[in-house]
């Protein structure tokens, strides 16, 4: 089959993918079938709480200006609890796509329809964290009891030229019959190619409409579970895209494809006197190559603002205006530009400096495990600076505000990155950041009081990419917003009042992301009798089993090592005395990280001093290490959840 042209990367989250048909059929109900009415049970899983009957995607390529994405959902209710999770929907969109045309009805078991009020149809934010904005459109279906069936459509239109089409053929609940219909444009240059990834791929026949359809029945559901690897590492599902045929071994279709991408981007590190002068400037007394391209990085990021950041400060009005760069040059003249603009004006200010640096092509962890088996350079949509220190390439990112000198983004680290050159490009593994360099350092200076009230003060500082995630999530809220969420998040682990909150460093691209405030938690401690139960695990309480179910049906990903240091102090209540208490028990997972607690008083007897120190090194483990893993993060919690005993009288030594 030969197509026009290709149809974009639609990252689509699991929810976000759902039914369909025509831009004809879309004002249509399909006829209703008895035996699906009077179907008693589920059947692809016999404990499922609700079934998709259809799932049925027509995909348009409208126009260069899109790809239209018509849906339709046939569910059948089991339970009352298909009754719960079924009753309210979301249809996510973000930035560059909108929702439109959505329908939905209810039919009961008796037959009698209830259909959905336009009215009752609005717009929510789901998720916010940095650039990224996940909106919806969302409703209740009406009238929902076992028994019924759901049905919903919609149209979803991604307004930007697409070249690849993603297919997801899983869900939340099971589904009997997926269905994806894609209508070719018979003028395409390449030929259409398929990869379907945890699963056999489904064939394309043409129907009489002139689309090509492709169907999978009984698929199982898709369950999401905590640090899991990303959903299309683990879901099923088809990529169709557009390319020339390629005749070559993985490594000579990298190697030639490293060469070109390099012919294609040398223009843009072009060096001139501005350029030269810039370098002079911000190199100023360094001497060694470690302090340059130090002082680079940070003029790169610091001298020139990233309009493609959503802390920028540009309105809409003003990013309009904007000229496009053309070169480094420009970049620098004008003092802003897109993140791409950035990382070519450092690759650039390398060079003149009398570095090598390259073009590196890199993939994204947090979406999916690269492999260059596959040929193509999907995978590979992201890029970074390499320059060499002697025989290594080391990596580079100024365009990320808040990356430290050094690191880059998790979603780079610890894979592999194609080193573009005009003679002999290859790939090279990117360094992983050690735990130590993403550390959560918490402080605490509490008093009890005797009625189990706690009250002091917190401070709570992150670095490496736990400062990143802070920032980003933090960069663009005014002082309000985040004192408020910050508050939401603490009121919901300890149900304490919060004063005096401080946020520092929000928008800094190089200080740890701070904040700190003042607390008052009631019963905090638990008072029995004479006795008062205290958990000194401050900054655990309230807080659940990290992995709380049995069994597991994917591999665990933690995205990057981290470490926590936390050092607790805390006054007893006047009077009161430790009463035999041992210290929690050490957890040493062997390379992979330890836990260690540690419990002592001060000289006067007055203060308690707790010290929790824990590392973790891992990313990924396979699900069949689960039950030890388990156990390892059960002993932990069992540790952070130790509570000592506090009793009027004389004190006894702390059993280490």
């Amino acid at each position: 089959m030969k197509f026009t042209r290709s149809f974009a990367c639609l990252t689509l989250f699991a929810l976000l993918v759902m039914p369909v048909f025509t831009v004809a059929q879309s004002k249509d109900w399909k006829p209703i079938d008895p035996a699906h009415l009077a179907l008693k049970a589920p059947v692809v899983e016999k404990d499922a709480d609700a079934e998709a009957l259809l799932w049925e995607v027509y995909v348009n390529d409208a126009s260069d200006a899109g790809t239209d994405f018509i849906h339709y959902l046939r569910v059948k209710v089991f339970t009352e609890r298909g009754k719960e999770t079924q009753s309210k929907i979301d249809i996510p969109y973000f930035n560059g796509t909108s929702v439109r045309d959505i329908a939905a009805r209810t039919i009961k078991p008796d037959g009698s329809i209830v259909e959905l009020k336009k009215d009752a149809i609005f717009d929510r934010e789901v998720v916010k964290f940095g650039k990224f904005k996940l909106k919806s459109k969302s409703f209740a279906l009406p009238a929902i009891e076992p028994g019924a069936i759901i049905e919903y459509r919609w149209r979803e239109v991604y307004e930007y030229e697409t070249n690849y089409v993603k297919m997801d053929f899983q869900r939340d609940i099971p589904v009997q019959l997926v269905r994806y219909y894609l209508k070719p444009d018979p003028l395409a240059t390449y030929p259409m190619k398929t990869i379907t990834f945890q699963g056999q791929t489904p064939n394309f026949v043409k129907d009489k409409s002139g689309y090509y359809l492709t169907e999978v029945q009984n698929m199982p559901a898709f369950r999401e579970e905590p640090n899991m690897p990303p959903e299309d590492q683990v879901k099923m599902w088809m990529l169709v895209y557009y390319a020339p045929d390629v005749r070559k071994e993985p490594n000579e279709y990298w190697r030639d494809e490293g060469k070109r991408q390099f012919e294609l981007r040398k223009g843009y590190m072009k060096i001139n006197d501005d350029i030269r002068r810039a370098v002079a400037e911000a190199v100023g007394d360094a001497s060694t190559p470690e302090q340059k391209l130090e002082r680079i990085f940070n003029y790169c990021r610091t001298k020139i603002k990233n309009i493609n950041d959503d802390a920028s400060g540009f309105t809409a009005d003003q990013l309009l205006k904007l000229k496009d760069n053309n070169s480094p040059a420009d970049t620098l003249k004008r003092g802003y530009g897109t993140g791409t603009d950035i990382n070519f004006l450092f690759a650039a200010m390398a060079g003149a400096a009398g570095m090598e640096a390259r073009y590196a092509r890199i993939g994204d962890r947090s979406r999916k495990f690269f492999d260059p088996g596959f040929t193509n350079l999907y995978f590979l949509g992201g890029y970074n600076i390499a320059v060499k220190f002697g025989d290594q390439w080391r990596f580079f990112d100024p365009a990320s505000t808040y990356v430290p000198f050094g690191m880059l983004r998790w979603q780079e680290e610890g894979i592999q990155a194609l080193i573009t050159d005009s003679k002999e490009s290859g790939f090279i593994s990117t360094p992983l950041s050690p735990a130590e360099k993403s550390m959560k350092k918490r402080t605490a200076r509490l008093k009890l009081a005797e009625d189990g009230s706690i009250e002091g003060s917190v401070r709570v500082e992150y670095t490496g990419h736990w400062a990143v995630e802070m920032k980003e999530d933090n960069d663009d809220d005014t002082p309000e917003q985040r004192e408020t969420k910050l508050r939401n998040s603490i009121k919901g682990r300890l149900g304490g009042e919060l004063s005096d909150v401080k946020i520092e460093s929000a928008n800094d691209p190089v200080k740890p992301f701070v904040y700190s405030y003042k607390i008052h938690v009631p019963a905090y401690a638990e008072r029995t009798g004479k006795r008062i139960f205290l958990q000194p695990a401050f900054f655990q309480k309230g807080v659940g089993a990290m992995f709380p179910t049995q069994s597991r049906q994917n591999d665990v990903y933690f995205h990057f090592p981290w470490s926590e240091l936390d050092e607790i102090e805390i006054q007893l209540p006047e009077g009161y005395v430790l009463d035999n208490p041992e210290a929690p028990a050490e957890v040493n997972f062997g390379g992979a990280g330890y836990y260690k607690p540690s419990l002592k008083m001060t000289k006067d007897g007055k203060t308690l001093i707790y010290k929790r120190d824990f590392k973790l090194s891992a990313l990924l483990i396979p699900k069949s290490s689960y039950s030890g893993l388990k156990t390892v993060f059960d002993d932990i919690q069992q540790g952070d959840n130790h509570a000592i005993t506090l009793k009027q009288g004389t004190a006894a030594a702390i059993k280490q």
